[in-house]
């Protein structure tokens, strides 16, 4: 992926057909924008822009919601705005700053615009001020500041302990729904509520997300030292899976080099479990194919597969909402009959069929090394060798592999490198351990292909992260530790590889509410895809709609989609075997840890002895950490910034500290 070019001209005009009112008076908040002085630090009151340029009611005119939203979102981002053009206003994209820390600063200005915003929002102001305020629990007053731990008591019980190794004892806490021991606290809610310190916007993950909160054991109510999360992996990264070894071009590369009887079997394989996934009874009832058809294909059968499944998407999209909603509550031959579900299996047995007829010829009688090097030399049987590898891909790509979304310490454990232990207990057996259990259960997708449950591996083997800023990440850089603190062999090391740097690409920039807006003018304009962000679809539903409504603006839809912000991408590989276990090659995964592993004190004391205790010896780290302060008024670093104009005065002190420990 590309980020756009600097200094490139995009023509924003409003569609032909669109009223000269609304016309006129998209060119007037264009204007009136280029002729403002803008402050970047400060975000753009958009209803204030929209009256200035008299746009009046916008329910009824989408297509200028739609264009007055997203242009105030791009401007707030960075994006120049001109207007010395005949044809209509022009964009340009924002440049990346030379200087890495000025980089860093403007896009942590763009991320806190984002994040004040919905920081400002009255439903998540009540949720912080609920957490703040004090609360009956076992006879005690508590609130979430019971859950961090002074600086100053940090700091003073590093310096005085007999043994400093003590002062701090992380453990690891799945946020699975259940309620903090200590203060009451729904887990989700204290998770929730550390996660708004983050310089960026809190979003739900769609698809797969275990939250993880690691805290200290030896504090009285165990304080929070910091959060991760392990959610469903960006289905295409070039730089990951080039690293992995399953990017289609390099997997075949390698195969060209070392063709091997194993790879042949499996990819005949690939061609029999892609069959006995797919429920056939009404395909067979309505004749659109017979049972012989599945050992010996024909073209004829094949076209009318792709007939049938194009029939059926458009009859899924002709479906009413509240019906295709009611789908997922439905036994699974059901689901399967849906007209989504019979499209995508007509699609995905045509695909099947159409492999196997090119393939027999070179795997028939038995697949061999010899046949599968044959196979690549043929060019029909390359593209549908490159489908199978490409669909086992996509069978697992979700299950065996995650991204690690959120990932830091807070206050003041930060200051001492803490985010490194966190990256490392995120990785760890523990963790690895009750995502398999989490995710232990049928497939979505799987089982409503099938018709019956079907349940994918969920054993991980591999875990990416981005960094925020293309300039480095002091968290993961030098992030490596001995496999045996995790009970693996004292030979070998687990760490966060840099794989590469991508571009950015997606929707962060864009705001919910012009996501709305875009979503509104796309069915408006007749839009004949309709995203109803239902499993099965496809994958990244906001970036879909965000997608169509610029199409139907007309607008560059690629070009604005781009971010503009290089990220380093970093992996971490748990398994020996990874590129043939992420692939279903290898039955079992060959771990670099012990996945049995439930202890997280050697990770602890690791952490401490390589990072922790020499930032503590530092009088710059010890004085900074003794800024976070638990007294009226609190100063400390993991409480939730909210706006200046938005914060009450703090609890009292004696509400603060009513609980045993303070």
């Amino acid at each position: 992926m590309t980020e756009p070019d600097e200094g490139k001209l995009l023509n924003i005009s409003l569609p032909g057909g669109t009223p000269k009112a609304e016309r006129e008076g998209f060119l007037r908040l264009c204007k009136a924008l280029t002729e403002a002085d803008l402050d970047p630090a400060e975000a753009l009151d958009r209803d204030l822009w929209f009256a200035r340029a008299d746009l009046g009611n916008l329910y009824n005119k989408p297509t200028l919601a739609a264009a007055a939203h997203t242009l105030i979102d791009l401007v707030e981002q960075g994006w120049s705005l001109s207007m010395a053009y005949r044809h209509g206003p022009l964009l340009t994209p924002p440049p990346a700053n030379p200087d890495p820390e000025l980089e860093k600063s403007r896009i942590r200005r763009q991320e806190h615009l984002r994040r004040d915003s919905q920081l400002r929002k009255p439903s998540v102001r009540r949720f912080v001020e609920r957490m703040e305020k004090p609360r009956d629990f076992d006879g005690k007053l508590v609130t979430v500041f019971n859950l961090m731990r002074d600086g100053r008591e940090l700091a003073d019980s590093l310096t005085s302990a007999a043994d400093p190794s003590c002062v701090i004892r992380p453990y690891i806490q799945i946020v699975d729904g259940g309620t903090c021991e200590r203060t009451g606290y729904d887990l989700h809610d204290i998770w929730r509520y550390f996660r708004h310190t983050w310089s960026n916007a809190y979003f739900t993950v769609p698809g797969r997300s275990m939250p993880v909160l690691v805290r200290d054991a030896a504090t009285p109510h165990h304080a929070v030292i910091g959060l991760a999360a392990i959610s469903s992996p960006v289905v295409q990264i070039a730089e990951r899976d080039q690293w992995i070894g399953w990017d289609t071009d390099t997997f075949l590369n390698d195969v060209r080099e070392a063709p091997s009887d194993e790879i042949a079997s499996w990819l005949a394989g690939r061609i029999d479990a892609q069959l006995e996934e797919i429920y056939l009874g009404d395909l067979l009832a309505d004749n659109v194919l017979q049972p012989s058809d599945l050992k010996h294909p024909r073209n004829e059968v094949i076209a009318l597969l792709r007939a049938d499944a194009e029939r059926h998407r458009q009859k899924h999209h002709r479906t009413p909402l509240s019906e295709v909603r009611q789908m997922e509550q439905d036994p699974w031959i059901e689901r399967a009959t849906s007209p989504l579900f019979r499209s995508k299996r007509s699609a995905t047995l045509a695909d099947t069929l159409e492999a196997s007829l090119a393939l027999q010829p070179f795997f028939s009688p038995k697949p061999t090394a010899d046949g599968l090097l044959d196979a690549l030399k043929d060019a029909k049987a390359r593209a549908q060798i490159r489908r199978l590898v490409r669909r086992a891909r996509g069978e697992r790509v979700g299950t065996v592999i995650a991204d690690l979304t959120v990932c830091g310490a807070v206050a003041p454990y930060s200051a001492l490198a803490a985010g490194k232990l966190v990256g490392a207990l995120a990785v760890s057996p523990k963790v690895i351990a009750a995502y398999r259990a989490k995710y232990a259960r049928p497939s979505e997708i799987a089982s409503s292909m099938a018709g019956r449950s079907i349940e994918r591996e969920s054993r991980l083997s591999f875990i990416s992260t981005t960094s925020l800023y293309g300039s480095g990440s002091s968290q993961y850089n030098r992030l490596r530790w001995p496999a045996e603190v995790m009970g693996g062999s004292k030979d070998e090391r687990i760490c966060f590889t840099e794989l590469g740097r991508s571009r950015s690409f997606g929707t962060s920039q864009f705001t919910d509410e012009t996501v709305e807006a875009l979503v509104r003018l796309s069915r408006v304009k007749g839009s004949v895809v309709r995203v109803n962000s239902v499993f099965g679809e496809g994958v990244s539903p906001r970036l879909r709609k965000v997608r169509l409504g610029l199409a139907a603006l007309g607008w560059p839809t690629s070009e604005l989609l781009k971010h503009g912000r290089e990220r380093i991408v970093y992996g971490v590989k748990l398994a020996e075997n990874l590129r043939d276990y992420s692939l279903g090659i290898d039955p079992d995964p060959e771990y670099l840890l012990d996945p049995e592993q439930t202890n997280e004190t050697s990770v602890g004391s690791w952490w401490f002895e390589r990072w922790g205790e020499r930032r503590a010896e530092q009088p710059r780290v010890r004085e900074s950490m003794r800024r976070h302060r638990l007294v009226r008024p609190v100063s400390h670093g993991a409480r939730v910034p909210l706006p200046a104009d938005d914060v009450d005065d703090a609890p009292s002190e004696s509400m603060l500290f009513a609980a045993e420990g303070f």
